[in-house]
């Protein structure tokens, strides 16, 4: 699998719903989060819809769905992605495979599950985001096993939920999926894009794992 170092300005166009994107950030519990998951991920979102007309400027844009803190709410926001280049730390866009994505995805779902949860204005949970983590008694589900939930989400548990919604991934456990299992999952294409920070980082074993093995 390969990376490559792409602007967002060559990639907006070619962005579509479902498709992941990685943050790697620089603050303390990111990088907290990046020594216990052993990654260089911390954050994910994912692509809600696309070429959307700004009425003010004429111009189109793309929106972001995630569970994260900002503009003072903690959990679940749709947000203009350009707004969020100013990220401190790295950003990959992981595309999806176009072929899964005309067998396996539908978009309506995708949208109107994601979309829902953002107006319930579901919060972030932290709790089962530290246990997602925490993986050494799960076949026994013993402590640290979280059981699926979707009174709240975590970042990761929220995309792994829009996946499942709209038919890519089967069914699956999603608050037992991190951001870095999601970005293992085997549903992009071969290539996913640098578009911002140190082009010496990467998505270990990108690309690489079946989503069964999150099954419920």
């Amino acid at each position: 699998m390969t990376m490559r170092t792409l602007s967002y300005a060559d990639a907006r166009a070619l962005m579509k719903p479902g498709d992941v994107i990685a943050f790697g950030g620089r603050a303390p519990f990111s990088l907290l989060t990046k020594l216990v998951t052993q990654s260089h991920v911390s954050h994910v979102g994912v692509i809600l819809q696309t070429q959307l007309l700004d009425e003010t400027s004429g111009q189109f844009f793309n929106q972001i769905i995630e569970s994260t803190e900002l503009n003072g709410f903690t959990g679940v926001q749709i947000n203009r992605f350009s707004d969020r280049l100013n990220y401190d730390g790295e950003i990959w866009w992981l595309p999806l495979n176009a072929g899964l994505r005309a067998r396996h995805f539908d978009p309506r779902a995708f949208f109107d599950f994601l979309f829902n949860q953002a107006k319930l204005k579901k919060t972030f949970d932290i709790p089962q985001a530290l246990q997602s983590a925490f993986d050494l008694f799960d076949e026994l589900k013993g402590p640290g096993y979280n059981r699926d939930d979707a009174a709240k989400f975590f970042c990761s548990e929220l995309v792994a939920a829009g996946f499942e919604a709209a038919g890519l991934s089967g069914t699956v456990n999603c608050a037992e999926v991190t951001h870095i299992d999601l970005c293992r999952w085997a549903i992009y294409g071969a290539e996913y894009y640098l578009l911002k920070g140190d082009g010496e980082k990467s998505i270990s074993r990108f690309n690489t794992r079946d989503p069964k093995d999150w099954d419920c």
